[in-house]
């Protein structure tokens, strides 16, 4: 049995930070993983944007609650789960994350902690430096065949990593800067790429 590795946000469900922004009318909380590579260097912008706006967590939560996975996903994750061991490697937070995962059927999720303090969102632990290429790395160490999908910056070393990687709906620059991954624009192509790589 081979692992099927998932980015969360663009991939299943839409960007979390994108529809906050939308919510608050705060157009800095649009910028995401495409727009900033660096992950520290955008969540510490967020967390100031944040905080200067006095944006609660229990309002972002509020927003999250509110949305629902991408048309198709929760389908694509049956299909993908029949024929691969699936995990959601994701920079998002458990504080976001988890009423998302009940509509898709709670699939395994590795992510990061939020600091909170009175419902202010203060830092963010990480699990580990590069979680997603560390988890890759370390389901090869338990002999686990990997493949990888993802649509942003953050998600390019899980796919350099895994044995096969395939980009999501990326936008124009990742596919400019990461021509090596084959692009898929819908789940049947998602479903093909992840067929082909497993057959070969």
């Amino acid at each position: 049995m081979n692992v099927a590795c998932l980015d969360l946000e663009g991939v299943l469900v839409p960007e979390i930070w994108i529809r906050v922004a939308e919510v608050t009318g705060i157009a800095e909380l649009r910028l995401t993983t495409r727009d900033i590579a660096d992950y520290d260097e955008l969540m510490r912008h967020r967390i100031k944007v944040m905080a200067e706006a006095g944006i609660k967590l229990s309002q972002i939560q509020s927003v999250i609650a509110e949305m629902g996975p991408m048309p198709g996903a929760a389908e694509f994750l049956d299909w993908l789960r029949e024929r691969f061991q699936v995990v959601i490697l994701s920079d998002t937070f458990y504080e976001f994350a988890m009423p998302l995962m009940a509509q898709l059927g709670f699939p395994t999720l590795l992510c990061h902690q939020l600091q909170v303090s009175d419902d202010q969102i203060v830092g963010y632990s990480l699990r580990q430096p590069n979680a997603k290429r560390a988890a890759v790395q370390a389901f090869h160490e338990l002999n686990f065949a990997v493949v990888a999908t993802g649509d942003s910056y953050n998600d390019t070393a899980m796919l350099s990593e895994a044995d096969a990687g395939i980009l999501f709906r990326p936008p124009a620059n990742v596919i400019a800067e990461f021509g090596q991954f084959p692009v898929v624009t819908d789940y049947d192509q998602l479903r093909l790429a992840f067929t082909k790589a497993l057959a070969g």
